[in-house]
């Protein structure tokens, strides 16, 4: 948001919700929910906004993921054959986020009329967006750390209550400031999560196994993406290679298994 002068330098910040600490939302992402809520179709929400429908879905799942309730949920059936929607959160949230957005205006308005040179400022807010490229992540309250000799196993509890487990060095701990009760994000590269099928009751090394509904395929000539939904508004997202997926039989709304190594779990804090 910004408010031009002839000659001199813009006055920019940006608007971004917080939840527990942790910024979810912001003004690209409020008009993507904006665009869903009118068009009732992700496909046409992410021509409306100028993405692709793949990175649409992507900022929906980590919308999700990090909202303490789902701000978009899918329609099934119905004359229409589905489509997506706002849930009544999710309009709440983005009526909220319009009225802290004329608040804002107003602010930056004000405080360019009191600042002369606002170069110093103009830098400062530059710098407080953070882009992460991993394409899991997922806010949580860390339950316990137990510390080793080297490392130390975090374990992080997610909405809905899906446990995540992480092995971090001791150092990480600590540069962290990470406590038992304080907040965290889990987050995990696609490439790091496995995907299989009837796993509950396997015995297997890794630590993370989350099940749920699989409720997006991409299929590719050599990978295929797959998200699954496990509870919570939370999504995995996978990439396994397409004979995997193929030998799996994995379909939207079928029941598959997500799992990754509790060493492939990397810790961030707000």
């Amino acid at each position: 948001m910004s408010r031009k002068k002839q000659g001199s330098i813009e006055l920019e910040g940006s608007l971004w919700f917080h939840k527990d600490e942790q910024k979810f939302l912001g003004g690209d992402r409020i008009e993507l929910l904006k665009r869903i809520d009118d068009q009732g179709s992700i496909t046409k929400a992410a021509k409306a906004v100028g993405i692709s429908y793949k990175n649409a879905w992507d900022l929906v799942n980590m919308i999700n993921n990090l909202a303490e309730k789902p701000l978009v949920a899918r329609v099934t059936g119905g004359k229409g054959g589905g489509g997506t929607t706002l849930t009544e959160y999710g309009k709440q949230v983005v009526r909220q986020y319009g009225v802290l957005q004329e608040e804002h205006r107003k602010f930056l308005e004000n405080l360019e009329g009191k600042l002369g040179d606002t170069a110093s400022l103009y830098r400062l807010l530059r710098r407080i967006s953070m882009k992460v490229s991993a394409r899991n992540v997922l806010a949580g309250t860390i339950t316990k750390i137990t510390k080793g000799a080297v490392n130390s196993e975090v374990a992080l509890s997610l909405s809905g209550g899906t446990p995540v487990i992480a092995v971090i060095t001791n150092g990480s701990v600590e540069n962290l400031a990470l406590q038992e009760g304080g907040s965290a994000y889990a987050i995990i590269k696609a490439s790091s999560v496995m995907v299989g099928s009837d796993l509950h009751d396997a015995k297997i090394s890794a630590r993370n196994v989350m099940c749920g509904t699989v409720s997006k395929i991409i299929e590719g000539p050599v990978s295929t993406e797959v998200d699954v939904e496990i509870g919570g508004g939370n999504t995995i997202s996978a990439v396994i290679t397409h004979g995997s997926a193929s030998s799996l039989g994995l379909k939207v709304g079928g029941h598959a298994c997500t799992l990754f190594k509790a060493s492939s779990v990397i810790l961030g804090v707000s």
